[in-house]
């Protein structure tokens, strides 16, 4: 593992200012434990906030207004990178998308390289959108713009 830095490279910009996916870490408002969720709502606003949107139906929105301790796991640049921040609701409910969803502010603390030492990532993870296809481009498309406006 490296130092930790407070806010992201331009590579890590870059990258989660088109659309990926992340592991969202928060802590259970039930149990307390933690808790992991793969997400693709996600935006990097600049180098220290990092916004993203969760559907209400998501236990993630309880956990993170509940405790605002976050991590954010990004597959990339070879490595694996954990995120640690602190959320912040941002617009509840997110306006101009057609179901009820909480945007968030995340605001950076830490950016570390959480790869075990002497490995790299030789690809990153893909995803397929497994439904239709055009529905899916539209309800991104509007996600993205309100977390934009937010």
């Amino acid at each position: 593992m490296s130092e930790a830095v407070a806010q992201l490279n331009e590579t890590l910009l870059s990258m989660l200012q088109s659309e990926t996916f992340v592991l969202l870490n928060t802590v259970d408002a039930e149990t307390g434990g933690p808790t992991s969720t793969a997400i693709s709502w996600i935006y990097a606003v600049s180098p220290s906030i990092v916004r993203l949107t969760v559907d209400h139906r998501s236990r993630l929105v309880n956990n993170m207004k509940v405790n605002p301790q976050v991590t954010i796991t990004v597959f990339g640049e070879g490595t694996v990178h954990a995120i640690n921040g602190r959320a912040a609701v941002r617009q509840d409910p997110l306006l101009d998308v057609p179901f009820k969803m909480c945007c968030f502010d995340i605001e950076i603390e830490a950016v570390r390289n959480a790869l075990f030492y002497g490995a790299q990532l030789e690809s990153a993870p893909r995803y397929a959108k497994v439904y239709d296809q055009r529905a899916a481009e539209k309800l991104d498309g509007q996600v993205f713009a309100a977390m934009k406006k937010a």
